[in-house]
């Protein structure tokens, strides 16, 4: 006897044309006897604003009930959204691309029947992607402190750079006199850490990177350093403030805010097609290799 499925679906509400794609999704649950439960924004924005069948399915604030897999449709920020709520319970997510790059949420709609049939045979992959976490000493945070791409420290004002004193386990490291840095994990090393110019890390590397964004020096380069390290961060600003982004939701913190930044002690599951190749999603989402010259 085959098991009933329960999925959690996550999405956002800027897109109208994903409303197709939502109702494709439901009827495919559907017609596989899934109970479904939608988050209650996108629930509200699927059954008020595009007027789609909703019945049957079950509402929810937080994921604090059992479940088997997350659906995240929309781009990469949903699934990063998705990640977030999920925690360290480690629910396998899909992600569904109804956004532009995708490279996190990498099914297309047009392929959503076949990846939920894959998943109901068994025939995928789970890959692991480390997180990482933020304390703040001396100053309150939110409860949002886990990033699975980065967390960034920036200027809270576009007047001057500021100073991030940067230690690695307790050994002074660098300097930085920038516009800020970010501490990425190797899934975040295509993301905002790429744009400033830092490595691309391949998944299931055991690194993190520092990657300083328009540092006002030039002997000043992007450093990898294991993801067993500490990375602790004190910051000078002229505003006497500065934002912190976790997987960019920012918060604002006190100069006298010490930051330290680890490895959390979970991972988030990603779920993959068995022919899924990283190298192949590079040439194909970052045109990575490619001859653009005419």
């Amino acid at each position: 006897m085959k098991k009933t499925l329960t999925f959690a679906i996550f999405g956002n509400e800027y897109q109208t044309r994903k409303s197709t794609a939502a109702q494709k999704l439901l009827s495919i649950l559907s017609e596989r006897k899934a109970v479904v439960h939608i988050e209650r924004r996108f629930c509200r924005f699927l059954s008020d604003v595009q007027q789609l069948a909703v019945e049957g399915c079950h509402v929810f604030d937080t994921l604090d009930f059992d479940v088997d897999y997350v659906i995240s449709m929309g781009g990469d920020g949903t699934f990063l959204k998705a990640a977030g709520m999920v925690g360290s319970r480690c629910v396998p997510i899909v992600g569904i691309n109804t956004g532009r790059l995708g490279y996190l949420a990498d099914v297309s709609p047009t392929e959503m029947e076949k990846a939920i049939g894959m998943i109901y045979k068994g025939n995928f992959i789970v890959e692991r992607h480390a997180v990482i976490e933020v304390e703040a000493e001396g100053a309150a945070l939110g409860n949002c402190r886990f990033a699975l791409n980065d967390i960034a420290v920036l200027k809270q004002d576009n007047a001057s750079m500021i100073t991030i004193h940067a230690r690695i386990d307790g050994e002074n490291l660098v300097t930085y006199l920038a516009d800020g840095l970010i501490v990425s994990t190797p899934t975040g090393s295509t993301a905002y850490s790429l744009s400033n110019g830092g490595p691309i890390i391949m998944p299931q590397t055991d690194v993190l990177c520092l990657t300083p964004v328009a540092p006002h020096s030039l002997n000043i380069r992007p450093i990898v350093v294991p993801a067993t390290a500490e990375i602790s961060l004190d910051i000078e600003s002229r505003s006497h403030k500065f934002l912190v982004a976790i997987d960019g939701r920012s918060e604002k913190l006190p100069e006298t805010a010490r930051l330290h930044i680890r490895k959390a002690d979970y991972e988030v599951n990603i779920v993959k097609r068995r022919h899924h190749k990283y190298i192949a999603t590079l040439r194909e989402k970052m045109m990575w290799g490619a001859d653009t010259r005419g």
